[in-house]
Parts: structure tokens; sequence; C-alpha cells
């Protein structure tokens, strides 16, 4: 006991001796409220919309054929590389215009088979059931077509879909990783990670694209996780 007490007071005294040799520079940090609430959209382009559309633009190749989208088209009209047949997916039964109305996380609600292409972007942090919309991820693609899935790791709450429909998750590639596997299969899937501790702070600060560099943006470390993108194949 006398030695883990010891231990303890030596641990103490090192980190009062690094905490005085690399003080913390409090400056813009040391504030209760963030520079703006609403992830920085009144500002300009939020943080996690830029690894959203790096995500896409990698992958835009696989855009192509039937290409579904959750909530809107806007994705499918900037990243398609060829003339697609664009549908939409979207919760509600009240949705203005041509779409199709469905539950991913109950398969008897969604449309069996007609996507060549799924752009599924920011949508499972909100569904809580989320084995069973993986599964109707799944359940819409055609045989050989592909899913591209980003959901956010860190990111402040969206009381917009919490007051709504829920908002659950936040995940980790581990944890998404395992979901896909269990529906796709180790080998169909491919998972990235975007962030930094710092686009993360930016994030989390409503500080935006427009305001700090792209450098700052592509540095990855897999330790601060913002964005994670999911390729997936049937």
């Amino acid at each position: 006991v006398e030695g883990i007490n010891k231990m303890g007071i030596i641990h103490k005294i090192v980190n009062i001796l690094y905490r005085k040799r690399n003080p913390v520079n409090w400056h813009g940090l040391r504030q209760l409220q963030p520079v703006e609430k609403d992830f920085g959209f009144n500002r300009g382009t939020p943080v996690d919309r830029y690894y959203i559309e790096k995500f896409l633009a990698i992958n835009s190749s696989l855009i192509k054929g039937t290409v579904l989208e959750v909530g809107e088209n806007k994705y499918t009209k900037k990243f398609a590389k060829q003339p697609v047949q664009s549908e939409i997916l979207n919760y509600h039964t009240n949705a203005e215009g041509k779409v199709i109305t469905g539950d991913l996380s109950k398969s008897e609600t969604l449309p069996n088979s007609m996507a060549d292409c799924f752009i599924c972007t920011q949508t499972l942090n909100f569904i809580f059931d989320i084995e069973k919309a993986v599964d109707g991820i799944r359940y819409v693609l055609k045989d050989g077509g592909t899913a591209l899935v980003t959901v956010a790791g860190l990111c402040q709450v969206s009381k917009y879909d919490q007051e709504r429909w829920g908002d659950f998750w936040r995940f980790t590639d581990q944890s998404i990783k395992k979901l896909f596997e269990k529906a796709f299969g180790s080998d169909n899937i491919s998972v990235s990670i975007y962030g930094n501790v710092f686009s993360a702070t930016c994030l989390l600060q409503g500080i935006t694209v427009e305001d700090i560099s792209e450098d700052e943006l592509n540095f990855n470390d897999s330790t601060y996780q913002v964005i994670i993108g999911i390729v997936a194949k049937k």
C-alpha cells in the first residue's frame, strides 16, 4: 500500500512539473458558449460537410445507374460523372416532390434491390435500431450495387433531429465496421476516417471551412474521428 501511495504522489508531482513547463494557452478556449451554435451554418460551410464531400468525390465513379439518396439529391447532382436516374428516399410521408417514402429500419417500407448506388450521408446517427438500418441499406441495393455512407464520430447533438426523431449515436471506425461487416461481409466494405483535433474543435465551435486552411482540414489523426465514410458493396 505504501508503495502504491508513493507512486501516486510521484505521479502527481510529475504532472505538476509538466503543467508548469507546458502551460495551457487558454486564449479563445476558456468560454462556455461556442463561436456559432448551429454547426457553423450561419458563418459558412460546416467542417463535417468538407469531409463528406471529400469522401463522395473520391468515390464518385461509383455514383452511376439508378442512384438513391436520402432527403434530397444534391450530392447525386454534384458528384455523378455520368447521366444517372436520380431517386430520393425520405422518412416523411408529407415530403414535397416525387420521393420514395420509407424507414431504413423497416425493410417492408423500402424498395427492394432498386439502386445501383445509395448515397446515405449523416443518417444512421439518428436511427435507434441501427442494425436494422444497415440491413435496410443492403436491402435497397441491387446485386453489385454500392452504398456510400457517412456517419458522425465527433460532433455536437443536433437539436433539430433530436426533437423530431432522435439523435442516438456517435461512431468509431471499429463500431461502424463491425455493423457493416455483419450485413455485407468483411470483404465487401472499406472504411475511411477524416479529421484531427483542430478540425474537431472547429466543428464543435461552429468555426467553418472558410475560416481555416485546407492543410488544417486534410491532416488526418485517427484519434479524432470527425467523419467516417463507408463504402459497402452488395
